[in-house]
Formats: structure tokens, sequence, C-alpha cells
């Protein structure tokens, strides 16, 4: 595992840079499909399975643990919005940094204008961006209030916005509690249980894509609301009864590569 995170930020300080949108998503949803299979973690994808690079796109999803930027760069590879104390982590804040992520200090609200402005820009010139409208993260069990501030974003640059909801299983279906980076977990704590774990299963359902500055979503407020009415409807979804029951099309496993 540490030779793969390695490897991981041999590619993201050389050949990265120069990559385009598309060689970049192509290589992060690699490196992370691989990730996953270390740790023997299924990735199943349910509902509204989009392509496997979205452009002007602002991805939202509920917040369990670190693996959740790993399972969703699996599938959608994307650069994240993280507090600013992630840049001081050793190795992972220096790997974010090269990868693109967008840091903001969330003890200063003036930030968040800031962060938008730069948000809006990189939407409009074809990324993909994520953010965890929670603001931290929970056990999996329940789904927190958002904030709203990040989604002005996606008005400013009319963005699609697509909510994804996050949920881990252990085989037999039933919640786990492993991945939680809740409370006073510690990294290494997290690390620990997963590696303890001898298989388990990330499902990832795709809600309805909201069209940012069109009706009804005129406001960050109403976008918002709208996307953590789609995640938690995704909480109430069950494999055995979507149309669209267990699918990897758009992301497809390493051995097919």
């Amino acid at each position: 595992m540490g030779l793969h995170f390695f490897m991981g930020f041999v590619i993201l300080a050389t050949r990265y840079p120069h990559l385009s949108h598309e060689a970049r998503a192509n290589a992060t949803r690699l490196w992370s499909q691989k990730f996953l299979k270390m740790l023997s973690i299924e990735l199943h994808v349910h509902g509204n399975i989009p392509d496997t690079f979205q452009h002007n796109t602002l991805l939202v999803s509920n917040h369990i643990s670190w693996l959740d930027i790993i399972a969703l760069t699996a599938c959608t590879p994307t650069r994240f919005i993280a507090k600013k104390e992630i840049r001081s982590w050793l190795f992972v804040g220096k790997m974010a940094e090269i990868g693109g992520t967008l840091f903001i200090d969330r003890t200063n609200r003036r930030d968040a204008s800031r962060v938008n402005r730069h948000m809006a820009e990189a939407l409009q010139d074809g990324d993909c961006l994520a953010v965890f409208p929670e603001g931290t993260t929970s056990t999996g069990v329940t789904l927190l209030p958002f904030k709203s501030s990040l989604f002005e974003s996606a008005i400013l640059a009319k963005s699609v916005v697509q909510p994804v909801t996050i949920r881990y299983q252990d085989r037999q279906g039933k919640h786990t509690a492993a991945p939680s980076y809740a409370g006073e977990t510690t990294f290494w704590e997290s690390l620990s249980r997963l590696l303890r774990q001898k298989s388990m299963v990330v499902e990832l359902y795709y809600g309805e894509k909201l069209a940012a500055g069109s009706e009804p979503f005129l406001t960050r407020f109403e976008l918002a609301e709208a996307a953590r009415h789609e995640i938690a409807a995704g909480f109430k979804q069950s494999p055995d009864k979507l149309d669209t029951a267990v699918q990897t099309i758009a992301c497809p496993p390493i051995e097919a590569q």
C-alpha cells in the first residue's frame, strides 16, 4: 500500500501537470480503483451513472470517511474542496495540493467568497469539482444539514450539480462503520479498522442531476436543499429494487483496462 501511495505521488509530481483533463481523469480513476482492490473493497454503482469525466459539474455527497475521496474518484475523477488543515498532513496534503485540491479556511466566513470565485472559474474551464456540504464527517447512518455557501460556485458557472449518496456495507449488505472518520477517530485508527475487514462494499448512488441557475434552482439555498433531498433518497434505495442494480459500465474494473 505504501508503494501504491508513493507511485501515485511520483505520477502527480511528474506527469500529472502535463496531462489533459481526460488523461488526468483516467490516471486518477485507475489509481483509485487499484487502491480499493488492495483493501478488498468492491465498488457498486447505481442510479444515473455519468460518463467517466464530467465537464462543468459540481459533485456533492454525504461525508463519512477519507475513503469517500477514493471511492468517488474511482468512478468520477474530480478535484476536491477541502479544509486548509489537510494541506499540512504528511504526504497526503502534498498529494492533494498537486492533484488540484482547493483549500478553504472554514474558520473565516469571507474565505468562502474567494473559494467560490476560484471554483466557478475552474468549472467554466471544464473541470469537475466535488464538495461535502455537510462540512464534516458522520457515521453514515444519518445525513447532517447542508452548508449552502459553496453551491454559489455552481450558480455562477451555470453548472450541473450531481448528487451522490455513499454507503459502506459488509458482505451481508449491512451498514458498517469501519471506514468512519467521525468524532475523535484518527486516520490510523480508521485505516486499521479497514485493514481488519476481510471484505467490504462501497455503494455510490447517483441521483438526478440539477441545473444550477435554472428554475427551480435559482439560489444556492434551493440548490443545496434539492441536492440534500436527492442524497437522502439514495439512503432509502436498495440494490434489489434499482433498475440499474450494480452497474460498472462507467467505472470499469482494473482488469478491463
